[in-house]
């Protein structure tokens, strides 16, 4: 089967859904697909490249015309010159190349382009909801976007032979937009293997090293544990913020205000190679995110072996079972936080247990292969209708 994967983001550029397309087209192509990867230009990298999955099996690379600017993010106008340039360079690829079928990550930007192929080249079209092209999402920051957005999202949510939401939560949100529009849901995934020796290691328990990785804005309420540390300073910890963004200026203001700064390190954004080695170091992982769709990095905390302490939101909820790999509480609410974090912060073996856990629940329902084999599968289904 020929697998041509759409997405404006892929490793290092952009968070959780390039880092999603980098893993499934690994896994396609280790299953034995013909996969094609189409995301953006970027920073002089090369338009067309092979990426090895496995030994000597692998995918190609190719990128679209853009002019984005950032790793971590991308505004309107970038996304609307990575509608143009990936609907153009998708029907290069179709000429000599046929898909069998397009998988497009976000409706927008990348659906256009999947409907594209369907149109002019009979190729099938399925969409993976990320978070953002969901209206309704993010409100504080997409509201506008959204609306902006809305019929193109309809039209196309219509049109694709399948619409897949990564979490119950996400659909929920999705089908408040759309009450007619059939999702299907099929989870984010974790590369085990990667962080198995990172769990398998003699960590060190004692004494507590909280770790967040993300985007450092708004939406992943590092605010709220700023604001729930400052009053648990009286325990011995520290915490790292693995990653960069606009709120650092004001979250370093906050831990100033708070008494706390000494106590937060903040790394900016770091390589894969580094980043692992922040897990390794952390024995608590935090995430008191606004909104997620399904966040891998709380996956890559679980595969790691760490326990979680993370709001009770769409996606969060669906992989931390609180009491036995972390804790969940109310987003937004402080009190609750602070009472979850001091519980953990105060007995090591509690989060030696809870680690545990968290490695055990990823290893049997969180991998790239079972994720990888629910979308083939449904790639056949259509295929066969």
């Amino acid at each position: 089967m020929r697998i041509l994967l759409i997405n404006s983001e892929y490793p290092p550029i952009g968070g959780g859904a390039g880092n999603a397309t980098a893993n499934l087209a690994r896994e396609f192509a280790s299953m034995g697909e013909d996969v094609t990867v189409l995301t953006t230009s970027f920073d002089g990298f090369p338009k067309k490249t092979w990426v090895e999955a496995v030994e000597n099996c692998g995918y190609t690379l190719q990128r679209a015309p853009s002019l984005r600017r950032k790793k971590e993010k991308s505004g309107a106008m970038e996304q609307g010159l990575f509608v143009l340039g990936s609907s153009w360079e998708s029907l290069q690829i179709a000429r000599r190349w046929k898909p069998d079928v397009t998988l497009a990550f976000f409706g927008v930007p990348s659906g256009p382009a999947g409907l594209l192929l369907k149109v002019f080249h009979g190729v099938p079209c399925v969409v993976s909801l990320r978070g953002g092209d969901v209206p309704g999402f993010r409100p504080y920051d997409f509201a506008l976007y959204h609306r902006l957005i809305a019929p193109l999202v309809k039209f196309i949510w219509k049109k694709a032979d399948a619409v897949v939401a990564n979490s119950t939560g996400l659909k929920a949100l999705a089908n408040t937009f759309e009450p007619d529009s059939a999702i299907r849901i099929i989870p984010n995934g974790v590369n085990v293997k990667q962080f198995a020796s990172i769990a398998e290691a003699d960590r060190s328990w004692q004494p507590p090293k909280m770790l967040f990785a993300g985007r450092v804005v708004y939406q992943k309420g590092l605010d709220v544990v700023l604001h729930a540390l400052g009053s648990l300073a009286h325990l011995e910890w520290d915490l790292t913020i693995a990653g960069d963004g606009p709120y650092k200026p004001f979250l370093q203001s906050l831990a100033v205000e708070q008494g706390i700064m000494d106590r937060v390190h903040f790394t900016g954004w770091l390589d894969k190679d580094a980043m692992l080695e922040q897990y390794r170091q952390a024995n608590v992982f935090v995430f008191a995110s606004r909104h997620e769709g399904m966040p891998n990095a709380v996956l890559e905390a679980m595969a790691s072996g760490l326990p979680v302490v993370a709001s009770r939101i769409a996606g969060n909820e669906e992989l931390v079972v609180p009491g036995e790999t972390g804790f969940l509480v109310p987003g937004e609410d402080v009190t609750a936080l602070r009472s979850a974090l001091e519980k953990i912060l105060e007995d090591a073996n509690l989060r030696q247990r809870m680690g545990l856990a968290a490695r055990q629940r990823v290893e049997t329902q969180f991998t790239w292969r079972a994720v990888a084999e629910s979308y083939r599968q449904l790639f056949m289904d259509i295929l066969k209708s």
